[in-house]
């Protein structure tokens, strides 16, 4: 049994050794879309759409998943006062 555990350890290291967390995060590129790709393709020029959907898509992913949905409902509530205090905005 310990050599398993051992054996595990040994494959989480090595496996965590090649983890590029500067250009392909595991927490960004968990589904069959890379988060970037997704988030410059819907909200191309809109931080606070961005930021939520970058929230929401790795809520599950990076070990706190309440603070990532508190963080995305922050972004996505400035945005709803933002187009309640500027409703021409409101288009697209």
């Amino acid at each position: 049994m310990r050599k398993t555990q051992n054996s595990q350890l040994d494959h989480d290291r090595e496996k965590a050794k090649n983890v590029d967390m500067v250009n392909r995060p595991p927490h960004y590129t968990m589904g069959r879309f890379e988060v970037i790709d997704v988030l410059e393709d819907w909200a191309p020029d809109d931080p606070h759409i961005w930021t939520t959907l970058k929230y929401l898509a790795r809520y599950k992913h990076k070990g706190a998943p309440l603070q990532d949905l508190e963080k995305a409902r922050w972004y996505l509530d400035r945005k709803i006062a933002q187009l309640k205090k500027n409703p021409d905005t409101q288009s697209g």
